[in-house]
Order: structure tokens, then sequence, then C-alpha cells
């Protein structure tokens, strides 16, 4: 495979200048923990940037301007994205295409769309992060640009989480943008995500003699029925409203076909509302001392939804509340309802502006694309939300 190279014409239109970034970062595959050839690249790319201080840790980039000015705005976007599900390698689809969604047709109906994994999430806005990383060589806020790995798994392989740990110094600012898609108006907050194991216990026997054990997969119907007994709540935080959500995600459990299981593990994700902490959404699953941590293996619940099962913690991120009090928020607010009619809007997936909420730097979601497709078999995002998101951040920046 030929060694990527990213870079545009000087000569082409705004609009060719950031279709070639995209058709570039998105031909380059970034499923998670394969980010290091596209970090490679976009580093390159970064340091022939004169006005750039480029540092890198992992396969995170942190690119600095020192305008001198007062105030920094952070712009973070991530360069992984899920698996690939036969879609990969990438494709421009031209108008009437029979692959463009009618959702997205229905409102560009003559744009060329770009097709494939990663388009929505979140190449489109890298791209846009990318064109103006070189092109705003002034700006009335000195900036700073993040393009990290791992946003995609785990919490702690987050490449921003690292940088933060590491270098708390690299990442500083008055108020920071995340990339994720939102069909470029803004999101604010997010929703807190916990991931657990409810893990049920029995007894091994021979099927044939099924009096002999106890089966624990029978025991797990509970668990499922208390999910379907739960009640999802949409919560409204400072004007914004926020759609919890409790759901078993994978089953595991059982040894052979003939034989009867003495453990089963149903995987649990709650999606909470930033009107909660951590601590908070825990005790309301498995009770306020229950000691379940990461990594600290089995406890048991002692209250919540889950009392009396086993409780293994996988995964845990703050929410946060939408962030747009402060005066860089609001006339980042204004312009985009100004322009797009759109009023602010609650993220109901979790995010990084969870990251720097705990860093007491205001942050709001702002994206190219539809958040509706991220993650989708047919993931993709017509050319001129490109062109949109630019101009939205380019106006406001300049």
């Amino acid at each position: 495979m030929s060694e990527l190279t990213i870079g545009f014409s000087a000569s082409a239109s705004k609009q060719e200048q950031l279709n070639e970034l995209m058709r570039q970062i998105m031909g380059c595959y970034s499923v998670s923990d394969d980010e290091g050839p596209l970090t490679d690249a976009v580093e390159v790319f970064l340091k022939k940037q004169p006005h750039l201080t480029v540092r890198r840790h992992g396969d995170t980039l942190v690119a600095s301007t020192d305008f001198g000015r007062e105030r920094r705005v952070i712009l973070a976007g991530h360069l992984d994205t899920v698996p690939v599900i036969d879609n990969f390698p990438p494709k421009w689809l031209q108008p009437g295409d029979p692959l463009i969604r009618e959702d997205v047709a229905a409102g560009h109906e003559h744009e060329r769309v770009i097709w494939g994994r990663g388009a929505t999430d979140m190449k489109g806005s890298d791209a846009v992060m990318l064109y103006l990383a070189a092109t705003l060589t002034d700006a009335k806020y000195d900036l700073t640009y993040v393009f990290y790995d791992h946003e995609e798994v785990a919490a702690e392989k987050n490449g921003l989480r690292k940088v933060v740990e590491s270098h708390p110094d690299w990442i500083t600012g008055d108020f920071a943008i995340i990339g994720e898609p939102t069909d470029c108006g803004i999101e604010g907050g997010c929703n807190g995500t916990m991931r657990f194991d409810v893990i049920t216990h029995g007894v091994a026997a021979h099927s044939a003699r099924a009096w002999m054990g106890k089966n624990a997969i029978h025991a797990a119907a509970e668990i499922l029925n208390r999910l379907n007994a739960h009640e999802n709540r949409a919560i409204e935080v400072d004007g914004l409203t926020y759609q919890e959500g409790l759901n078993a995600t994978l089953i595991s459990g059982g040894k052979g076909t003939n034989v009867i299981p003495d453990e089963c593990r149903v995987h649990v994700n709650y999606r909470f509302a930033p009107d909660k902490s951590l601590a908070e959404a825990k005790a309301l699953m498995i009770g306020a001392d229950a000691g379940a941590k990461l990594g600290n293996g089995e406890h048991q619940a002692t209250g919540g939804v889950f009392e009396g099962f086993g409780i293994e913690m996988k995964d845990e991120s703050p929410s946060a509340r939408p962030g747009l009090n402060s005066p860089l928020a609001q006339s980042l607010v204004s312009l985009v309802k100004e322009r797009t009619g759109r009023d602010p809007l609650a993220k109901l997936g979790w995010t990084d502006v969870a990251r720097f909420a705990i860093l007491g730097i205001p942050a709001v979601n702002l994206g190219a694309g539809s958040p509706l497709l991220a993650h989708k078999q047919d993931e993709q995002l017509p050319e001129t939300d490109l062109l949109l998101m630019a101009d939205l951040l380019e106006d406001w920046l300049r």
C-alpha cells in the first residue's frame, strides 16, 4: 500500500479542497487500533503549516497557534472509526445513485454524496478541521486542533484522555468544539454511559440429569424482566431534553450443548442524562455501596435495578451539562441559528465534551453529517455538509 499524502491545490475552490481532503482521509483505513497510518499522514500535513506547533503523544496530535490572542478555542476530532461492514473502501456517489439514502437525497437532490465507513462519524468533520488548520493563518482566537485515536472503544484507551493525563498543558482553552456529527447544528452536553455485566451463577451438570444442576441461563430471565420493566425517561437539563436508555447489548453463557450452564452474563449499557453524576447513575443501577469499580471483578448489587445480581463494571464515562452559558458558546449558537435556523439540541450519545467539562472548559458538539447515520452500514455524507461546517467555523473564528 502506498503511503498516504494529505493536501490540496491552492487554486481549487473551497468545496474542491474539502472534497479532496475528505477523499484522502476516507481512503485510509483507521478502525480503532489501526489509526497509526492516518495519524502519520495528518502529522506530516500539520507540520507543513508554519503557523502551527505540532506535538504527538501515541496516535494523538495536538497542533496549536500562537497568535497572541486573549482566548483560545479547541477544535477536536477523533480519527478512528468503528469496524467496517462491507463499507470500505469509500466512494463518491453521483446524484441519483441508488446507494444514496432517501432521507439524504431529499435534502440534497442534486449533490454528490460520499459513502463509506467514517463518512459521518467523523471524518467529514476531520476534513473540515484539517482545512481550517491549513487556511486559518490568522483568527480572532488562538486555536488548538486535536486529532485523536481510540474514541470508539473503551474510555481507558481514549487518546484525548491519555494526552490530558500526560500533557495537561497541551489541552488548555476557553471553549471547545467536538466535531461529532450534528447536521452542522449545535448539540449541547451529552448523556453519560456505563457498561457492565449482570451475572447469574448456577451449578453445572449433564443436561440428561438437569436436576443435579442449576441453570444460570434460566436464572437470567429475571434480568431481562427487569430491563423490560424499566421505564426510560426523557429529562430536561438547562432547556435541552435528554433521552435515557437502559439496554442489554450482549448475552453469553454455557460451556457445551449438553451441559447445564453454571454462569450467564448479560451485558448492559446505561445511557444517563446529565442531571446526575456517574456515582448517582451507578447507584440507580446497582446501589450506592455495591463496591463495583472498573477492574475490581465481580461484586453483588446491593440496590437499584439489578439488586441481588453479580455485577462486573466494564466501562464508565460521566455525562456533561449543555455548556451553552459561556459567551463564546452563545455567540456560536447565534451564528448557527442565523445561518441554519436550528436551535441547540441535546447530544444523546456520549462524546468527549464530558472530558472537557471535567477540565472546566465549556464545550459543544458541532459537526458535519447526520448523527442518525453514525455507525450504520450505509454511512454517507453530502458534500455540501463539508462546506457548511467550514463556512460556519471560518466565519465565527475570523
